[in-house]
C-alpha cells in the first residue's frame, strides 16, 4: 500500500511537471505570434506615414 501511494505521488509530480512545461511551451508560442502580428502592424502603421 505504500509504494502504490509513493508512485502515485510519483506519478502526479512528474504528470504536474510535465503540464507546466507544455503550458510553458503554448505561452511561448502564443508570446511569439503575438510579436510578430505586432511587429507587422506596427511597420504597416509607420510605413504609411
Amino acid at each position: 500500500m505504500g509504494l502504490f501511494v509513493v508512485l502515485l505521488l510519483l506519478a502526479l509530480v512528474i504528470g504536474g511537471f510535465g503540464l507546466l512545461v507544455e503550458g510553458l511551451t503554448w505561452l511561448l508560442v502564443i508570446a511569439l505570434i503575438l510579436l510578430v502580428v505586432g511587429f507587422f502592424t506596427g511597420f504597416r502603421g509607420r510605413s504609411r506615414v
